[in-house]
C-alpha cells in the first residue's frame, strides 16, 4: 500500500512539474513576443498602381440607434466613391435599422432566418449575395454596426493588398474609453493587444488575427476557401482557416476603427463569456490541425496561432496550479498571511520587477498616445510603493501596517492628482488600477466559456453611443 501511495505521489509530482514547465514556457513565449510590439518597423510604402474596389459589409441586428453614424463615416472615406459600395445586412431586425441605413446611403439587404442567428451566418449569407452580383469587387471589408471608421482606412487596406497580402486587420480603437471604468478597462485591453499581440507578430513576420471588425479579405481568397465561420467567434475561426491554407493576416496599424465598449461589468461579462465559448469551440476543432501543420511544414505561423487559440486554457492551468499551492498550505488565515508576507521579504529587484510589470501597460499606451507622458511619470512615482513595502514590513510580519500605509499612499496619490491635474486625470489613474480587477474577472469568465462551449446561442450586445467620427477624435 505504501509503495502504491508513493508511486501516486511521484506521478502527481511529475505531472505538476510538467505543467509548471509548460506554463513557464507559455509565459516566456508571450512575454518575449510582446517585446516586438514596442517599436514599429519602417515599411516601404509603395504607391498602389491600382485603386481596388471594395464591398463594405455591416451586419446589423436592431441597431437603429447607431447605424446611421456608421454608414455616414464610411461615406466620408478618403477614397474614390465609385470604388466602394456600402452594404448593410438588416439581420432579423424588429426595429428601423434598415430604413435608417438606407437614409444614410447604404444598400440594405434584409435577412430573416430565426434558426441561423448570429454574425457568422449573416456574413456567410451576404458573401454569397456579393459573389453573385454583376459588379465584382477586389476585396470585402467587414465592420460592426456601432463602428466609426478613420477616413484613411481603405487607402491603408489598398496599400497592404498592393504589397501582396490577401487579408488585413485594422487597428481596433475605442469609441467611448471615458464612459466608465469598464469601458476604460476594455479600451486598455484592446490597446495593449494591438501593440503586444497584433503589431508584434506583424514585426516578426507572423500572422495577426482578425478582431471581429475592421478587417479586409481579398474576394478571390474568400471564394476559394469559403467563409464557413459561423461559431460565436467567427473572426477567430476564419483566422485559423486562413492560416491553415498557408496565408497570413497583415496588420494595418494606421487603419483605425472605433468600436463601442460595454458600459457595465455585466455587459462586458456577457460579451467576454460569448468570446470564450467561441474560443473553446475553435480550440477543440482547430488546435490539432494547426499543431500538425506546424510540425510537418515547420510553420511557426501555425504554431503561433495554436498558442493563441490555447491561451484561455493556459490561464486556467496557471490558476489551478496557484489554487493547488494554496490548498497545500491550507486556506487558514495564518497560512494566507504567511504567503502575503513572503512577498515583502523577497529581494528588492523582485519588487522592482513588479513595478516594471505595473508600468508596462502604461508604456504601451504612451507609445500609441493613449496616455500622456505626465500621467506616465505620475504612475512611475506611484509604482515605487512596490519597493517600499518590504522596507515598511521591517521583516517581522507587520502586514497590517503595510496594508494601511499602502491604502493611505493610494488616497494621497488620488487627492494630489485631483488637485494638480483635475478630475479627469484622477479618474484615469483610478480606472487604470481597476484594470487589474477587470483582468482577474477573465478567470471565471474563461471557466464559464469552457463549460458552456457547446451552447451556440448568439446573444445580441446593444449599442447606444450615437456620435460622429469628428466628436470621437476631438474627445480623444
Amino acid at each position: 500500500m505504501g509503495a502504491k501511495s508513493s508511486s501516486m505521489v511521484g506521478f502527481a509530482s511529475g505531472v505538476a512539474g510538467f505543467l509548471k514547465g509548460l506554463i513557464a514556457f507559455v509565459v516566456m513565449y508571450y512575454f518575449i513576443t510582446s517585446l516586438f510590439g514596442l517599436y514599429r518597423v519602417r515599411e516601404i510604402r509603395r504607391l498602389p498602381t491600382t485603386l481596388r474596389s471594395f464591398a463594405l459589409v455591416i451586419p446589423a441586428h436592431d441597431e437603429e440607434e447607431v447605424i446611421e453614424k456608421t454608414v455616414e463615416s464610411l461615406g466620408m472615406l478618403d477614397y474614390p466613391r465609385d470604388r466602394f459600395d456600402i452594404f448593410v445586412i438588416a439581420d432579423n431586425c424588429t426595429d428601423r435599422t434598415a430604413e435608417r441605413a438606407e437614409s444614410a446611403g447604404a444598400i440594405v439587404f434584409r435577412r430573416d432566418d430565426p434558426l441561423r442567428r448570429g454574425k457568422g451566418f449573416a456574413l456567410e449569407w451576404m458573401f454569397k449575395q456579393i459573389f453573385s452580383m454583376e459588379r465584382k469587387y477586389d476585396a470585402i471589408c467587414v465592420f460592426d454596426a456601432d463602428n466609426l471608421i478613420s477616413r484613411n482606412f481603405l487607402r491603408e487596406m489598398n496599400i497592404k493588398l498592393e504589397a501582396g497580402y490577401k487579408a488585413v486587420q485594422g487597428y481596433i480603437d475605442s469609441k467611448n474609453p471615458n464612459d466608465s471604468w469598464v469601458t476604460a478597462a476594455c479600451s486598455i485591453a484592446f490597446w495593449t493587444s494591438n501593440r503586444l499581440f497584433q503589431l508584434s507578430r506583424h514585426n516578426m513576420g507572423l500572422s495577426a488575427q482578425f478582431g471581429g471588425t475592421g478587417f479586409c479579405i481579398s474576394t478571390d481568397v474568400l471564394e476559394e476557401i469559403g467563409w464557413g465561420a459561423t461559431c460565436l467567434t467567427e473572426d477567430l475561426e476564419f483566422s485559423c482557416r486562413l492560416i491553415l491554407s498557408g496565408r497570413k493576416i497583415a496588420w494595418a496599424h494606421d487603419a483605425v476603427v472605433y468600436d463601442e465598449k460595454p458600459l457595465t461589468l455585466a455587459q462586458s461579462w456577457r460579451q467576454r463569456k460569448r468570446w470564450m465559448q467561441g474560443f473553446a469551440d475553435v480550440a477543440t476543432r482547430y488546435t490539432g490541425a494547426l499543431l500538425c501543420r506546424a510540425m510537418l511544414k515547420r510553420d511557426l505561423v501555425s504554431f503561433d496561432c495554436a498558442m493563441y487559440v490555447l491561451q484561455p486554457f493556459s490561464v486556467l492551468v496557471v490558476t489551478t496550479i496557484g489554487l493547488a499551492s494554496l490548498l497545500q498550505c491550507g486556506f487558514t488565515y495564518d497560512a494566507l498571511l504567511r504567503i502575503a508576507e513572503s512577498y515583502f521579504l523577497v529581494p528588492v529587484f523582485t519588487r522592482l520587477y513588479a513595478a516594471f510589470q505595473f508600468l508596462f501597460t502604461p508604456l504601451v499606451m504612451v507609445l500609441d498616445k493613449k496616455m500622456g507622458k505626465k500621467m506616465f511619470t505620475f504612475l512611475t512615482f506611484y509604482s515605487v510603493n512596490a519597493a517600499l513595502l518590504g522596507w515598511l514590513s521591517g521583516g517581522d510580519g507587520r502586514l497590517h501596517l503595510v496594508a494601511a500605509a499602502n491604502a493611505l499612499y493610494l488616497l494621497v496619490s488620488v487627492a494630489m492628482l485631483y488637485v494638480f491635474d483635475g478630475e479627469s486625470a484622477s479618474n484615469t489613474f483610478v480606472w487604470y488600477l481597476l484594470y487589474g480587477v477587470y483582468v482577474l474577472t477573465w478567470v471565471p469568465i474563461i471557466a464559464q466559456g469552457l463549460l458552456n462551449k457547446n451552447d451556440k446561442r448568439w446573444a445580441h450586445t446593444r449599442h447606444t453611443r450615437s456620435i460622429s467620427l469628428d466628436e470621437v477624435v476631438r474627445r480623444l
